[in-house]
């Protein structure tokens, strides 16, 4: 099969740590064709939605190691059609460009794109995780979304915790995420100010949460494929930040899933699935659901790391694509028999 990469530069990768790499190598690895590109590369030529791609040559042997195989990789530009893969596999970091859905919209129903558009358009903040909260479950924390800073201000009054978590609508890799504590109200109206008011004028939403007890020991980064959990790893915060997530400097620790975190996954897997959403990263503190991660959730390498593990999890998210394209082929194929069975009739 032949996969295009929508995803930030190579030349950004830390090939150790990087997911889409670790995704990338084992697509070479089967012999797959594999392209890549960043969503300012998408264009429309000729009525046809195409974009300037990095190919990666084919290789005779894939180095063993992500490192080895990022130096020893040869790349050559192509300007190729979109429809023309089998698999769209988007990994572009947050936030969503909603024009660059547009482009991709022409070629939905050619190629199989992994997550699904609508799903991303759904899910690409952080107010998709309020979408599984309701009166007979608890499993998100209390939630409030707004650009209100006199509302906000008198949830933080109002709280029975002492602490709550702020943190911008479309952040990712724990940027913006900050503590405040109703002993230092005297900061709250600046650190609002500073989140809500745009130099442009505009204004931004921003979700504050109540702060779950044992946050300060961290959380647990679960990968979810096809609406089942394939693997998990605890973030622990450094000792200089309250944020566990390795971008910010925690650290991974092996995590065996427990029985309120399966019941979690259980619970959220199907409409994960309707949503198209196959590939998914979900973080959980003390059993609630904080965030649901769709756009390009990593965690692969560190899993791969603290596990050792025989069947490496890069190895099911490509077993699922091969699996998608198959039924495609196969659906496509059937179809053509019956219209030619028709025809001939």
């Amino acid at each position: 099969m032949n996969v295009c990469f929508i995803m930030y530069p190579w030349d950004e990768i830390i090939p150790e740590d990087d997911t889409t790499l670790a995704l990338i190598k084992e697509c070479v690895k089967r012999k797959h064709g594999v392209a890549m590109c960043i969503p300012a590369d998408l264009t429309i030529r000729n009525s046809v939605t195409t974009a300037n791609c990095s190919v990666i040559s084919r290789m005779d042997k894939t180095p063993s190691s992500l490192k080895s195989f990022y130096n020893k990789v040869e790349l050559r530009e192509e300007m190729l059609p979109l429809a023309g893969f089998d698999v769209i596999f988007f990994r572009a970091n947050p936030p969503l460009d909603p024009i660059m859905l547009n482009f991709l919209d022409s070629v939905k129903d050619d190629v199989f794109i992994m997550n699904s558009l609508e799903g991303m358009r759904e899910a690409n903040n952080k107010l998709y995780t309020a979408a599984f909260g309701d009166a007979h479950s608890n499993i998100i924390p209390a939630t409030h979304v707004s650009k209100s800073k006199n509302y906000l201000i008198r949830q933080i009054k109002e709280s029975k915790a002492d602490k709550m978590i702020l943190k911008p609508l479309n952040g990712y890799g724990g940027s913006g995420v900050i503590l405040i504590e109703k002993s230092a109200m005297s900061n709250v109206n600046s650190l609002l100010d500073f989140y809500i008011n745009n130099s442009d004028g505009s204004s931004s939403y921003v979700i504050l949460q109540d702060y779950i007890e044992g946050a300060d020991q961290g959380d647990v980064r679960i990968l979810i494929l096809n609406g089942e959990p394939v693997g998990a790893m605890k973030r622990v915060p450094g000792k200089e930040d309250h944020r566990s997530n390795v971008s910010a400097g925690g650290s991974v620790q092996r995590h065996a899933l427990t029985k309120e975190e399966k019941a979690l996954c259980k619970q959220i897997g199907p409409k994960l699935v309707n949503d198209g959403l196959y590939f998914v990263g979900i973080d959980v503190i003390g059993g609630k659901l904080v965030e649901v991660n769709v756009m390009s959730p990593g965690g692969i390498t560190y899993i791969n790391k603290v596990y050792k593990l025989k069947t490496k999890i890069e190895e099911k998210v490509i077993d699922f694509l091969e699996m998608k394209v198959m039924d495609k082929l196969q659906a496509f194929d059937r179809r053509s028999r019956l219209r030619k069975a028709v025809e001939d009739a």
